[in-house]
This record gives C-alpha cells, structure tokens and sequence, in this order.
C-alpha cells in the first residue's frame, strides 16, 4: 500500500496532463482567425463532416493502435513504479528523513513538464514522424538509463555490504528516468490524437489511465512482492530461500532489454506518416511555435482568476503534506514489511475505477468545488487518524508479524482516505474543464494540471525535510552525551547508551499540518468556492493576431 499521494498519483490519474500546445480539431477556430479584444468563448464550428454525420467505424480496425497505446503507456509507469519503491527499500535500511526528502524530487518532473512540453510539440523531424522524433529516442535513453542501474543500483543501495545508500546518486538516476517517462508521456499524449481516428480518439484516455496503472502496478506492487523473500516463500515456494525470486538488478535489466526491442519494433514497424493513415479522418494537430506557447501560457495565468485560482491550488494540499508523504514510510520503520503495504494497494483497484465515476455524477454542476470544500476536512480528520495509527502500530507488533485485524484497519483508514482523495481530484478536473477556454483547451488544463501537481509536490519534500529537525532523541545509558547528529549518535553508540526517541517530528507535522489546513479551509476554502461565481469572460484571454 502507498499512503503516499504523490505516489499513487504517479499513474497518470492526477500527474497526467495533456500535451502544452493547443490542439485543435479540424473545425476549430485557430488562434491567428480570433479577432483582437473578443473576450468571449469561440463556439465549435461545423465543418462538411459534422454536418454530414457517417457512420462510426468500430474500434476493431484500430485494435492494433489502441494495443499500441496501451503498451506505451504501460512502459511508461514502470519507471514510475520502480521510483516509487526505493523510497520504502531505503527506509528498511534506516536512511533518514532529509535524504528521502532528497529524493522526493524524483517525483517532480511531471508536475514541471509544461517547462519543456512545447518544444517536444513543436521541434521534430518531419520525415520520421511528429511524435516518434522524441518516442523512440526517449525510450532508447530510458532503456539505457535501466540497463545502466542493473549493473551498479546494488552498489548504490549497498544492499551486499553494511553501508548507507548513495542518496544523491539514486536521486539523479531515478530524476532522469521520470523526467524522460515524462517526456515519453508528451509524444504519446500528442500521437494518441493522430493515431486513432476520430470516432475511436477517446479510447486515448483509457489506454492512459489502464496502461499507467498496469505499469505502476509491475514496477511497485509486483516487484516489492518478488523481491521480498518472506513473500515468495510463504506464497510462491516450497522450499524457503534467504532472497526473493527477483532483485532490483535483475528487474531493472529485463525491463531495460524490454524498452530496447519494443522501441526498435516500433521505430521500425509503425509508421506514423503513413499516407492509408492519411486518408482516414483523423484530429488534425496544430502546429504552434515555442515561443508562442510560453506567451500563451503567460498570459493565462495573468488573468486575475486564474492568478488567484493558482494561489489556492499550491498552497490547499499542505494540510495533507505529513500523511500523504511520510506515514507510509513511518509504518515501514515501525517494522510492517513493505510487501505487505504494497499488496494492500490490490483491492484498492476497483475502488480507484469506481470512484470517479460515482462522484462525477456531483460534480458535473455549475459548483464542482463545493465536493471540493466538503471533502477537504474529511482529509485531515484522516491525516490525523494515520497519525494514531502509526502510534499503535508498535504496540499491535507479534513475533509472527502483525495479525489480521491490523492489516484489516489499515485497509480501511486506506479507503476512507482515497474517497475524501478522489472527490477533491474530481472536483478540481471538473472544475479545470469549466473553466479552461475552449480556443486553447489543451494548453489551458496543461496549465491548471501542472499547477495542480506542484501544489502536491512541494508540501511532500518539505513535509519530508522537516521530520528530523522536529524530532527529539535523548542518549540513555551514557552521561552527557547527545543524539542531535550522526556523530553523536555514533559517540552515544560507543559509550554503551542508546539513542531513544523522545518526540516524533512526524506527529509534530500532523498536528501543525492538520492545524494549518484547518485554517486553510475557514479562511481561503470559502474564497475558492467563490471563484465559481465569476463570469466566463473572467476566465478567457484574448488572443490577438
């Protein structure tokens, strides 16, 4: 199980964002046709096809397309998922808490890949193809970058000797896998528009959302289950063994050679400039240069609404930032087995596809955020049960493990949490489609989603920064000496003391994050409520030629 939300939403269900330009299709109004000063949203026109509706082709003559799709996406969240366990890898060996907010920046990139995303839309090689110029290099360097760590990432979590893992190491590699998944992620999002023909372009967002979440399910759950030796030989031997069926070396080195022959087949196979594929009807892309776009983006967010509607994204999910972040790694030092937590993600599946759309059907009104707002103290009510949840978790530890009912309450704090999590995502989508201007939508909820991401991001690495300098520890068993550093811990240590924890910074952070996200909810909740009162036209920019 990941408590984490930056974590779990690496899927793709609240990181995902579409491509940075504007696309549009065929019967849209161009930006360059839009008159100087219209401040009104630009109606869909009609072209020929429209007006003359034919049949739709079934999905079955692009099944290899829509395979195609899912099979990116799914490579996509492996490296994902592989990010987000060494997180729990390295607290089973005591790594603390500044190195792991240290390597929470690996999770950055898709809150930040609008920085780049126009140039992935804009600079190609026309001969091979819009999206294939950065797909297929990408993937090559993220097959590499795998292949790479297979041979040195043992070395790097010194998991054959005693010492401490290579934090700052670790965090640069798995930063340029997710900012080339990233990457990977634009070329797909913009040729899943081209790929599949009109009628059939929404089956787009279910290969995204099912391929994403396939692939973080075989780089975390599943790997975290096969590389745990008490897994495999209570579930999946007869015989026990000290190690697990499989290491992080060698799941890395298959996944590396498995990047490196699908993207030659499909560097090689696909053709994404096929002139039958020309023929079909299609969403036509538009083509908007760099600069354009960084003007573009500028000028949205000077709108008053949207500066304002920004301000409240980055700083609403502070109150979530200790449970979110850092109680998954707390019940991991307490001694639950990371497997287990990880496996407990499984039934949590059907909920997460459930979810959206049961509370969809609420926020489809003219008031999505009042969800928003109704959910919000739902989730520090449970910031603060994850709290003393992590305070009895000793205290129900066996020498078997933990028993049933243990796991059983885990659960359930799991689901409460994910429904007060998914109203509030929900509502903030659906209020980011009412609002995003229909002349450049894609850029628009680009926009909103990347500020959305960071909103998330940010709180988590400080969140995680914060619990040692918060927490107190005491040397008993040796006089004068102190537990405020390595050092003294290490001098506490050769003194025949040891260090006890006498107050947990993360229970400090609950108490102040819950306090602060109260305050956040009586004093900007209802600010943000109102911005669901303003005009249309307060929430459009104009474009001039």
């Amino acid at each position: 199980m990941e408590l984490s939300e930056t974590i779990i939403h690496k899927s793709g269900r609240q990181r995902k964002s579409a491509p940075a330009s504007a696309h549009m299709s065929d019967g849209e109004t161009k930006l360059s046709d839009m008159e100087d000063g219209d401040d009104q949203p630009l109606l869909r026109t009609l072209d020929s096809e429209d007006r003359n509706p034919k049949t739709q082709r079934g999905i079955r003559g692009e099944l290899g397309s829509v395979c195609l799709l899912l099979f990116l996406y799914v490579l996509q969240g492996v490296p994902l998922g592989l990010a987000g366990s060494i997180p729990l890898i390295m607290q089973s060996k005591n790594v603390s808490y500044k190195d792991q907010a240290f390597f929470s920046f690996v999770f950055w990139p898709f809150s930040l890949k609008l920085l780049w995303a126009p140039m992935v839309d804009a600079v190609y090689l026309q001969r091979f193809g819009r999206r294939k110029s950065w797909l297929v290099p990408t993937q090559y360097l993220l097959g590499l970058f795998m292949l790479y760590l297979s041979f040195t990432v043992d070395s790097l979590l010194q998991t054959k000797g005693q010492g401490e893992p290579d934090v700052l190491t670790l965090t640069v590699a798995f930063f340029m896998l997710a900012f080339l998944a990233a990457t990977q992620d634009i070329a797909v999002d913009g040729w899943a528009l081209t790929m599949l023909s009109r009628e059939n372009v929404g089956y787009a967002s279910t290969c995204n959302s099912v391929g994403q979440t396939a692939g973080y399910f075989l780089g975390n759950v599943l790997f975290l289950a096969l590389e745990s030796a008490d897994f495999c030989n209570k579930y999946l031997r007869f015989e026990p063994r000290e190690k697990g069926m499989v290491t992080l070396s060698d799941f890395l080195f298959f996944w590396g050679i498995l990047f490196m022959v699908s993207t030659t087949l499909v560097a090689i196979i696909k053709k994404e400039n096929n002139k039958q594929e020309k023929k079909k009807k299609r969403v036509r892309e538009e083509t908007q240069g760099v600069m354009e776009t960084y003007r573009l983006l500028f000028s949205i967010v000077k709108l008053p609404a949207v500066f304002t509607f920004c301000g409240l994204l980055l700083t609403a999910k502070i109150g979530f930032s200790a449970a979110d972040a850092v109680t998954g790694l707390k019940l991991v030092e307490a001694g639950v087995p990371k497997e287990q937590l990880a496996l407990l993600a499984v039934p949590m599946v059907p909920l997460q596809i459930l979810l959206p759309l049961i509370i969809s059907k609420y926020t489809a009104g003219p008031r999505p955020l009042d969800v928003f707002y109704k959910a919000f103290p739902l989730r520090l009510l449970i910031g603060l049960e994850y709290a003393l949840l992590v305070w009895w978790t000793p205290s129900v530890k066996q020498d078997g493990g933990f028993p049933v009912y243990y796991f059983a309450v885990v659960l359930l704090s799991y689901t409460v949490h994910q429904v007060a999590l998914y109203s509030m995502y929900v509502a903030t989508m659906a209020f980011h489609a009412k609002v995003s201007d229909p002349v450049i939508g894609g850029t628009y909820m680009t926009l909103l989603n990347t500020v959305t991401n960071l909103g998330g991001n940010w709180p988590s690495t400080v969140a995680l920064w914060l619990v040692d300098p918060l927490t107190s520890k005491e040397c008993q068993g040796a006089v004068a000496q102190g537990c405020g550093t390595m050092e003294e811990v290490g001098l506490c240590s050769k003194e025949g003391g040891v260090c006890v924890v006498t107050l947990d910074g993360y229970y400090v952070e609950s108490l102040v994050c819950a306090a602060i996200g109260l305050a956040w909810w009586f004093l900007l909740g209802k600010r943000l409520k109102r911005l669901q009162d303003e005009s249309p036209s307060a929430w459009h920019c104009r474009v001039t030629k």
